[in-house]
């Protein structure tokens, strides 16, 4: 984004510390805002590159996120105190209760049992063989340390993996990243299980979609669906946008993707074990709803008053429909907006309505969101106001389970209607970034992604395509093209342009050539209705 031979990319670098709100008023105790003469994506910074800044914060949230474990690194993982420590971690209870620790591998030793996926189990098998290789003979409670920093220093790599990915998928707004390379939530949680690795993969295949990939996109959604279930939704937006755009072809070629890697990874296990392979779905449809799920604050609240409660089976079936009826109120949305939602959006709002409707949810779930709010909704005062509830609940959940699953002193132990508050708290704090997103889905002017006349960023084939398909649009309309400004670039680096093409307020944006003057003979036409509804008004950055 940067060069020194005076040819740059046709979009300004945003800087959020000048153009996000939020943002503008804290940085002013550190230099405030970046000034309006600099110009950011032309000057090169010499070696302090956005890049290399981001990687830097990620290695510091990483050290982070191990010093918030560090208690029980040093005095155990043993229940309750790794509750009230708020340092538990599924990495050392699994390497301990399911033979890990043993030499009893999932998905390879037979008759092993394992309540994950395949490639998670797969991780979890392969981390506990290198702390084998690396502390021979170790001490069960020094092995356990070991596991976990194995673990975490996996962690961190996937993490800088995952900052830069959202990078280049960000276009013009690089440090949107950086709501990824610092967050919290990573920081409290990423070390609780192996979900950073299904954020990767999905991320990753993202970023291949974005730059016309579809297949490999496939194939990474595909791996990540083999880690945790979330990456396959993916494709619910794909189908949706491929519906109003008419371009099937990088929906069945990422579908073709999806299901090769899946079956690739799970066909050799499904054959030689079918049982060990089949428990985790047999785990997941008979288990009780899970702790901070809206089903289980029902269940306990109903126990408690003395009322019926619901089976696992009529959560699943509720769970399930739910989810239908929030999938198909997002299709509708995004088929009848007068613009088409940008491929982020609808990520983000199908996967939070999964997690909201799911009959299981962990703290580290938030985790899947927060890359998906870099991309669909980068306002730092919506991502500050989520992540401080999330926050909050990771903090209501460890003094919760201290009492409820382990018995502890009651003076420490969270009652259930403190922590049914912390529940719907975190609920209504997803529903509100929910709510924020189709709010600019409906008000596309409000989109800061969407600046300057740009379309989808992550959008790959759709970005730019006209619409074909309009949920409720009666007669013979003329095809629309959704954006009158230039086409993202395929590549993440969009292609060269003249200096001092700027995007504060007064600065013009020139069509890209091929674009200039009439349109070519043959070529659908946009009514007036059209050019009002669809591009709406010029939006400047505030720089």
């Amino acid at each position: 984004m940067t060069s020194g031979t005076g040819r740059r990319g046709p979009y300004r670098i945003s800087v959020p510390s000048r153009s996000d709100p939020a943002l503008r008023p804290l940085v002013e105790g550190v230099g405030g805002p970046l000034g309006r003469r600099a110009d950011p994506g032309r000057i090169s910074p010499g070696w302090f590159t956005v890049e290399r800044v981001l990687i830097l914060l990620t290695v510091c949230s990483a050290v982070l996120a191990v010093v918030v474990k560090n208690p029980c690194r040093i005095q155990g993982w043993s229940a309750p105190d790794y509750f009230y420590r708020a340092c538990y971690s599924d990495w050392t209870e699994l390497y301990r209760s399911r033979g890990l620790g043993d030499g009893v591998l999932p998905f390879i030793t037979p008759g092993a049992l394992f309540e994950y996926p395949v490639l998670l189990g797969l991780l979890a098998s392969g981390t506990a063989v290198l702390v084998e290789m690396i502390g021979s003979g170790a001490e069960p409670a020094e092995a356990s340390r070991l596991y976990f920093d194995v673990n975490a220093v996996l962690l961190a790599g996937v993490w800088i993996l995952t900052v830069l990915a959202t990078l280049r998928l960000a276009g013009r707004r690089p440090w949107d990243a950086a709501i990824v390379a610092t967050a919290p939530v990573i920081i409290l949680s990423g070390t609780i299980n192996w979900d950073l690795w299904a954020v990767l993969l999905a991320t990753a295949g993202m970023l291949a979609f974005a730059r016309e990939r579809p297949v490999l996109a496939g194939v990474l959604w595909g791996l990540g669906t083999a880690v945790k279930l979330y990456p396959v939704l993916i494709l619910g937006a794909v189908l949706v946008l491929a519906i109003r755009t008419g371009r099937y072809r990088p929906f069945l070629g990422a579908l073709a993707g999806t299901l090769a890697a899946w079956l690739a990874v799970n066909l050799p296990f499904l054959l030689r074990d079918p049982e060990g392979w089949g428990y985790f779905l047999t785990f997941s449809e008979t288990r009780d709803a899970g702790f901070s799920s809206g089903w289980y604050v029902y269940n306990a609240l109903a126990r408690q008053a003395g009322a019926a409660t619901l089976t696992p089976g009529a959560i699943n079936a509720g769970a399930a429909v739910l989810f239908v009826i929030a999938c198909a109120g997002i299709a509708v949305l995004a088929l009848r907006a007068q613009r088409r939602p940008r491929l982020a959006q609808l990520v983000l709002l199908i996967v939070g309505a999964f997690i909201l409707c799911n009959k299981v949810y962990s703290p580290q779930y938030a985790l899947w969101l927060v890359p998906l709010m870099a991309l669909a909704v980068p306002r730092w005062r919506v991502v500050f106001a989520w992540q401080f509830v999330q926050i909050l609940h990771w903090a209501a959940v460890w003094l919760y389970l201290g009492g409820t699953t382990s018995g502890g002193p009651a003076a420490n132990n969270l009652g259930l209607g403190t922590y049914s508050w912390a529940v719907l708290a975190h609920i209504l704090a997803t529903a509100y970034v929910m709510g924020v997103v189709v709010a600019e889905i409906l008000a596309p002017c409000r989109d800061v992604v969407r600046r300057i006349g740009i379309d989808d960023p992550q959008g790959g084939p759709f970005d730019g395509a006209l619409d074909r398909f309009i949920l409720g649009l009666r007669g013979s309309s003329p095809l629309r093209r959704p954006v009158e400004g230039p086409r993202t670039a395929r590549n993440g680096s969009a292609g060269a342009a003249p200096i001092g093409l700027q995007d504060r307020a007064g600065a013009s944006v020139t069509p890209p050539a091929g674009r200039i003057g009439p349109e070519p003979a043959g070529t659908p036409t946009r009514s007036a209705a059209d050019h009002q509804t669809s591009a709406g008004p010029p939006v400047r950055d505030p720089q």
